[in-house]
């Protein structure tokens, strides 16, 4: 596996100075945001000639794209706004070649109206779970028409929110091109903490053979009685990395592992952190 981080961790001018960056971070692999490189984090339209600078910015310096972020709501309450969304992640797949990856990172939705990242109580209404669907499959017939894999990350404020119905998404859909974006810290609710083991095993179990992506940041429980937890930096949770190491590679991953949630200083740290437990595993 190849550590890497979020492009966007790294707040530079220009993608070149992103990228120089991240090689002297000592990282080999980056999941692309392209605001790294002055764009729109979902343009409307995307230049070839603009796609390979890019490409060539990172692996230049030895770094592999792992995947590019398509991200948006899935089903937001604007629909114009969500079908614009699909056809612009459509124009994303067709550039994926010249960005040199083949993996779009995608998010699952929220009702929330504020912010994506945020629990609704109706993301587990059949409504809800209907228009994700809907939006997916219109998003797999862009990922089919272009050779790439589409990857949505589970979230405990998203409408897929458990292994589970992460599992059944990719049953109804029913496509090798919708996959997911493995990070076991978005799984866990505070009284699910005591039981990691048992609650890794279950995610790989459910849904291991799916895994287009790695994640690497950590969980911990919050401060006084939030009902959810905090997902730091890699390290400075409680996350059992070696366990989870363990159960990607039995599962035969071998791609990026990507850091998040994290500052550009907390990344020698974790980047550390992940990496002992990365070198007990090949031993």
């Amino acid at each position: 596996m190849r550590v890497g981080v979020m492009t966007r961790v790294f707040v530079r001018d220009g993608v070149e100075a992103v990228a120089e960056a991240i090689a002297g971070a000592g990282l080999t692999a980056v999941q692309l945001s392209l605001e790294s490189a002055g764009l729109e984090p979902l343009p409307a339209q995307l230049d070839s000639a603009v796609c390979r600078r890019i490409r060539e910015a990172f692996h230049a310096r030895d770094l592999e794209i792992s995947a590019v972020s398509g991200t948006f709501n899935a089903i937001d309450p604007d629909v114009d706004w969500r079908r614009e969304a699909i056809r612009r992640v459509g124009a994303l797949c067709a550039r994926c070649a010249d960005l040199g990856t083949r993996v779009v990172t995608l998010c699952t939705g929220t009702r929330n109206p504020d912010y994506m990242w945020r629990h609704h109580p109706d993301n587990n209404t059949p409504a809800a779970w209907e228009e994700m669907v809907v939006t997916m499959r219109a998003l797999v017939e862009h990922a089919e028409r272009h050779d790439v894999v589409l990857a949505f990350e589970p979230e405990v404020v998203n409408v897929v929110d458990t292994a589970a119905r992460a599992a059944a998404l990719i049953e109804e859909v029913a496509s090798p091109r919708l996959r997911i974006v493995m990070d076991p810290a978005n799984y866990f609710h505070p009284q699910m903490l005591p039981r990691m083991t048992e609650v890794l095993e279950e995610v790989f179990a459910r849904v291991g053979p799916y895994v287009a992506l790695a994640h690497a940041k950590d969980v911990r429980r919050a401060e006084g009685d939030r009902e959810e937890c905090v997902r730091p930096a890699a390290g400075t949770g409680v996350l059992d990395y070696g366990f989870y190491l363990r159960l990607l590679r039995a599962g035969g991953y071998d791609g990026g592992l990507i850091m998040h949630s994290l500052s550009e200083a907390e990344v020698p740290a974790s980047k550390a952190y992940v990496e002992r437990f990365l070198s007990a595993e090949s031993r």
